[in-house]
């Protein structure tokens, strides 16, 4: 008697024609940032930075996701035990109605308490302040990563761009010379 083999058997697709596969956004998948303040760390020494998500409406996110946000001049504040995000414009969104979102109003931060707690204490110090770094996408959600900031003094900002500009030389003169030697 011969032995009998088992098998799986796989059903055709017949799902139909296959649809073309469309690359996702690289901001809505979290691969770029939706937003950047690059005036920031011109302006201020970053001394340390937290991650906080923003509640948000619906149209604030899709607005988000086209790139409509801007960072700049917008500042955090602690008040009553709770943060906030000022001055941040998030444009309208294109395929919204009346019911469209307010571009500057005050937003909400989601921090735990111990966070906010030691932010209070953080920005209690003279010259400090909060500066919101960057809006992004995390998991679909939006967090914004803010900053502990002391200002920066007109000569303070020229001392950074002497140093910037030494870098850039000295990197400048590695490559010659590595063209030169032909490595």
């Amino acid at each position: 008697m011969a032995r009998q083999t088992s098998h799986v058997v796989v059903p055709p697709d017949t799902s139909g024609p296959k649809k073309p596969v469309r690359p996702r956004d690289p901001i809505a998948s979290g691969e770029r940032d939706a937003a950047h303040n690059r005036a920031a760390s011109h302006n201020y020494f970053l001394l340390e930075r937290f991650e906080a998500g923003v509640a948000l409406r619906g149209t604030e996110v899709k607005s988000i996701r086209e790139g409509k946000a801007n960072l700049k001049d917008s500042y955090g504040l602690i008040q009553n035990g709770e943060a906030f995000l000022l001055n941040v414009h998030i444009g309208p969104y294109s395929h919204g109605n009346m019911a469209n979102h307010d571009a500057t109003r005050t937003r909400k931060l989601l921090l735990h308490r111990d966070e906010v707690r030691k932010l209070l204490s953080k920005t209690q110090i003279k010259g400090h302040t909060l500066i919101p770094t960057r809006l992004y996408f995390r998991n679909g959600r939006v967090k914004c990563e803010l900053a502990v900031a002391k200002g920066k003094q007109d000569w303070d900002k020229r001392e950074t761009e002497k140093r910037r500009e030494a870098d850039r030389e000295a990197r400048a003169a590695v490559n010659a010379s590595k063209h030169r030697t032909g490595r």
